[in-house]
C-alpha cells in the first residue's frame, strides 16, 4: 500500500476514535456512492454528520481542510443524499471536516463543524 494511503487510513482511524470519544455514533466508514466516498458517517443528537477526513504529513502547504473544494463538496452532498434516502434517515444533515497533520511524531487535529452547507 502506498504511504499516502496508509497515512489516510491512519487519519481516518484517529478521527473515528475522536468522534466516538465525543459521543458520536458511527454508522458507516468509507461509504461509496458512484464517484464519491464519505469517510465517516455518524449521528450526534438530532444530526447526521458526514465527515471528510484530510490527513497530511506536513504543515508546509495549506491546511488539509483546504483540499475540500467546491467539486468535492458537491460529490459529498450527492453521496449524503443517497445515504439518507437509502437508510430513510430523518435527521438534520451536517458536513464536517477533520483536518489532521502528523509530522515528526506529533499530531495536530482540527474539527471543523458545519464546514459547508448541505
Amino acid at each position: 500500500m502506498a504511504a499516502h494511503n496508509e497515512l489516510g487510513e491512519m487519519g481516518e482511524s484517529i478521527a473515528a476514535k475522536y468522534l466516538q470519544e465525543n459521543q458520536y455514533t458511527i454508522l458507516a466508514q468509507n461509504y461509496r456512492c458512484e464517484k464519491a466516498e464519505i469517510d465517516i458517517i455518524c449521528l450526534k443528537a438530532n444530526e447526521i454528520v458526514f465527515v471528510e477526513v484530510k490527513t497530511r504529513s506536513s504543515s508546509y502547504y495549506d491546511a488539509p481542510s483546504a483540499a475540500v473544494d467546491a467539486k468535492k463538496e458537491e460529490l459529498l452532498k450527492q453521496a449524503a443524499l443517497y445515504f439518507i434516502e437509502e437508510r430513510q434517515i430523518i435527521a438534520e444533515p451536517r458536513f464536517d471536516i477533520i483536518s489532521i497533520i502528523i509530522e515528526n511524531n506529533k499530531m495536530e487535529m482540527e474539527h471543523i463543524e458545519d464546514a459547508f452547507w448541505g
